[in-house]
């Protein structure tokens, strides 16, 4: 394992930013999703068509590591059956309805203050994240000020590769310009985010994690997918990550 690290890639769902659940808000996208397609049912009944199809999909994606573009998404797997040029109009504010459907996400607990003060200790910083949609992203970047300290931000929506293959990481290597091995990843799944990182060659693999969803997962640990350490808390990595390129293993909590 390398202990110098000059870039730190972020997953984005329940590590970056964390789900909350809201039935008025997820009742309130369903209705949205409703009125764009020309749906004049039950949106509760559109919702649950939808979320049979994105099952049959999501397996397509998992199977070939694959993200197909919104418009495609949309025309073929969700909304086939309903007018081709307005689905197609509406595509990329289908699919950032249709995740906002599931609730809303924030900022994980001491992000901003983490992700600010590892930019100001010298690393490049990323995102390489599995989404159905490109605007959610930009957007959110924006809203929560923290768009200038990203270097890279890879979607599988838009390179149309998705976790675990390793081409994913190896683009955000690519795009922040630093050598795999000198590059670390965060996470929370240990088969998404530790299986790509170690075969595209990453020298650091983190699990952002709490002691019960560990648990569960510890289950299928394998060496193909174990990481090299874990964090409870976001401002451990500040502890991990003292000031480019150096790096501290003893902070991480073993697994």
């Amino acid at each position: 394992m390398s202990q110098e690290f000059d870039a730190i890639f972020f997953d984005l769902g329940e590590t970056l930013r964390i789900l909350h659940r809201d039935a008025a808000y997820e009742a309130d996208a369903r209705r949205k999703i409703a009125v764009m397609l020309g749906w004049t049912g039950d949106p509760e009944v559109l919702g649950r068509i939808l979320d049979e199809r994105y099952e049959v999909y999501r397996k397509w994606a998992f199977d070939n590591m694959a993200e197909t573009a919104e418009v495609e998404l949309w025309t073929r797997w969700m909304a086939y059956d309903f007018p081709r040029e307005r689905v197609i109009l509406n595509a990329v504010d289908l699919s950032f309805q249709y995740r906002q459907s599931k609730g809303f996400r924030l900022l994980v607990r001491h992000g901003y203050e983490t992700i600010t003060e590892l930019h100001r200790r010298g690393y490049k910083l990323g995102i390489i994240s599995n989404l159905i949609t490109t605007r959610e992203v930009p957007d959110w970047l924006i809203a929560d000020r923290l768009a200038q300290y990203f270097d890279a931000v890879v979607l599988s929506a838009v390179c149309r590769i998705r976790k675990p293959s390793p081409d994913i990481y190896l683009l955000g290597a690519e795009q922040i310009q630093v050598d795999p091995a000198r590059c670390a990843y965060i996470g929370d799944n240990f088969n998404r985010d530790v299986t790509g990182s170690k075969a595209a060659g990453f020298g650091l693999n983190v699990i952002y994690t709490n002691p019960e969803k560990l648990e569960k997962q510890l289950k299928t640990v394998s060496d193909a997918n174990r990481p090299d350490g874990l964090v409870y808390d976001f401002l451990e990595l500040l502890d991990v990550f003292p000031g480019a390129p150096c790096f501290n293993p003893d902070a991480m909590r073993p697994i």
